[in-house]
């Protein structure tokens, strides 16, 4: 059985429903994410995927109850095992982030105290939410980084982050994920600055704990081929919005929101010529006065008279899945298997 038709029949461990995300500024409102929707089963990964700036890291921080609420405003419901985690007090959330929820956050290097040894570090995260004793959180994180791959473990322990590499640093932030076998793993860019072979032994880390531990994964990326290779589902977002959603199949072999053919025709494969790459023109926009109707129509050379004024909903087309476009069905599988599906070798 494939790994997504497993996660079908599995529970739903997170529920996010219509979820807005607003900054308030000197210059006026972020709309950092507006109206998200998504759900994440145990042994599903999901992949979020867009350009920097469309609300993928925002979301996951509003999900680990990380935003400073002085400052953010944020609607809708985050329900984990059906709890809403945005009604819950600091005290509540806390109890839930890192011992149900925990992140692997972008940048080691600046997630781990440069005072203190790594290990202490871990065994602080364990004392967090266990009552144990200093020696057997110790104990618990010399076990954990020898789980997550670090040679010498004991030894290794005893290092201050800068005696690490920056593979063996994340490694170390996965070890702090890990700590109490947390139910959802977010993992925000695993792989910046990594090299390939390091990169890839750590997406195979994080898929080897998500069947050991039959956890629920999100990963979110810039990498278009990672997700190809790891998720079982994909979100393609922009402007804070969510443009595509489905199986990780179905969007790389027959997408259907001109954003997300953009990204696939832009991103490098071993077939296809440097010279024959597409990248998507212009900018996003600012979130400060974000554009009337789809948030893509001003970079969208399939745009036509409704897409400057009416914003699409999220919805699934017959025979599809969902997305947010104001062409036609018909339309976007001619232009799928004539041009852009055509042009990467699969056609619907």
């Amino acid at each position: 059985m494939s790994d997504a038709a497993a996660s079908a029949g599995a529970a739903t461990l997170l529920d996010v429903r219509n979820l807005s995300v607003r900054f308030r500024t000197r210059d006026g409102i972020v709309h950092a994410v507006s109206d998200l929707s998504f759900a994440l089963r145990r042994g599903e990964t999901l992949g979020v995927v867009g350009e920097s700036g469309s609300g993928k890291s925002v979301s996951s921080l509003a999900v680990m109850g990380l935003l400073n609420r002085a400052y953010a405003e944020i609607d809708g419901e985050i329900l984990f095992e059906g709890q809403d985690l945005l009604k819950l007090s600091p005290d509540e959330l806390r109890r839930v982030r890192g011992r149900d929820i925990s992140m692997i956050f972008q940048d080691p290097f600046a997630c781990l105290h440069p005072m203190y040894r790594v290990g202490w570090q871990l065994a602080e995260a364990v004392r967090a939410h266990e009552d144990v004793s200093r020696q057997a959180a110790w104990d618990r994180a010399v076990e954990l980084l020898s789980a997550v791959g670090i040679p010498n473990a004991k030894a290794r322990a005893r290092d201050y982050p800068h005696q690490f590499s920056g593979g063996m640093r994340q490694r170390a932030m996965i070890a702090m994920a890990l700590v109490h076998n947390p139910d959802v793993l977010i993992a925000d860019e695993p792989t910046t600055a990594l090299d390939v072979t390091v990169q890839a032994q750590i997406l195979e880390l994080i898929d080897r704990v998500k069947k050991e531990f039959d956890i629920g994964v999100i990963l979110i990326t810039h990498d278009l081929g990672v997700v190809a290779e790891t998720a079982t589902h994909v979100m393609v977002m922009y402007a804070g919005r969510a443009m595509e959603y489905g199986p990780a199949q179905e969007i790389f072999n027959a997408a259907q929101n001109p954003y997300t053919w953009g990204l696939l025709e832009s991103m490098p494969t071993v077939e296809k010529r440097l010279d024959v790459l597409v990248p998507i023109e212009g900018s996003p926009p600012s979130l400060l006065r974000p554009p009337p109707g789809c948030p893509f129509h001003p970079r969208c050379k399939y745009r036509f008279a409704p897409c400057d004024v009416k914003r699409p909903p999220l919805e699934p087309i017959p025979g599809g899945h969902p997305d947010a476009c104001h062409l036609p069905p018909e339309r976007k599988r001619e232009i799928w298997n004539t041009r852009v599906g055509a042009e990467l070798g699969v056609t619907a």
